[in-house]
């Protein structure tokens, strides 16, 4: 018989990983957020670089930045459905998404079939 959704010990270790990548993902964001102040701050110092590289520092931290802030949302939503216990299924089809995948990108709400299937 196929299974229809993760066991609760699954969605546990599921939650465990997603928890530990939120946490991850949240000291890299601070660590953006950091840098963007201190760039901030130093803009006065940092006369010898010229303004290119200074907006373009600027900009790759802000887009560094605003990736892991939506990558912490989409695990937050991930943990909800742990919650929900409608982790894991497929959005668009419905079957489980395999546990590799969902171990590699512990967000997936789509299957690698599902996935193909948009391009």
């Amino acid at each position: 018989m196929e299974k229809n959704r993760y066991s609760d010990a699954e969605l546990s270790e599921f939650k465990a990983l997603i928890t530990e990548k939120i946490n991850i993902a949240k000291a890299q964001l601070n660590s953006y957020q950091a840098q963007m102040k201190s760039t901030s701050q130093n803009d006065e110092k940092m006369i010898s670089l010229d303004d290119g590289s200074i907006t373009l520092e600027k900009e790759s931290l802000n887009l560094y930045a605003s990736r892991e802030l939506k990558l912490i949302q989409n695990l937050e939503k991930a943990l909800i459905r742990i919650e929900n216990k409608t982790y894991g299924i497929c959005r668009e089809t419905g079957v489980l998404i395999p546990k590799a995948r969902l171990m590699l990108v512990p967000h997936a709400t789509l299957s690698i079939e599902a996935k193909n299937a948009q391009k």
